[in-house]
């Protein structure tokens, strides 16, 4: 892994694209109640077979994250969680480099080191559902 760090600047690069989806999503999710305004909201997959979906509980967990309750948003999905977290930090990283020219850090990844994330990143997926499946289906399981 190479971390460098570019010269001080305020263009707007990825990680400002990244922080700005974070905060506008953390801020609707904040100030606009969706799932009590929209009537269809909700997962179709769950209604009718009782079965979550991978992403089956992410609505609850941006609200739970912008009102700063992470052991509910944990508890509705702690994948989803750990994301919109590193969403809020990402933001947080925009407005610091486009207000005050912070240098933004560029990861570079081997080959190696790729082929770690791309079989890790399913497995997490894989363990966050099943803790989601228990979690809806079988809560006495967790106790």
């Amino acid at each position: 892994m190479k971390v460098t760090l570019s010269p001080p600047n305020r263009r707007f690069g990825n990680l400002d694209w990244i922080g700005l989806t974070g905060l506008l999503g953390l801020l609707i999710a904040r100030y606009i109640p969706v799932a009590k305004l929209i009537p269809f909201w909700g997962c179709v997959l769950r209604q009718r077979t009782g079965w979550p979906c991978l992403g089956c509980g992410l609505t609850r967990v941006a609200d739970r994250v912008a009102h700063l309750n992470f052991s509910g948003a944990w508890e509705a999905n702690p994948l989803g969680t750990v994301c919109a977290v590193l969403f809020g930090l990402a933001a947080v990283a925009m407005l610091l480099h486009l207000v005050f020219k912070l240098p933004i850090p560029e990861v570079r990844l081997t080959e190696r080191e790729w082929t770690a994330v791309r079989i890790a990143l399913p497995v997490v997926v894989l363990v966050n559902y099943a803790y989601v499946v228990v979690h809806t289906r079988f809560p006495h399981w967790l106790m």
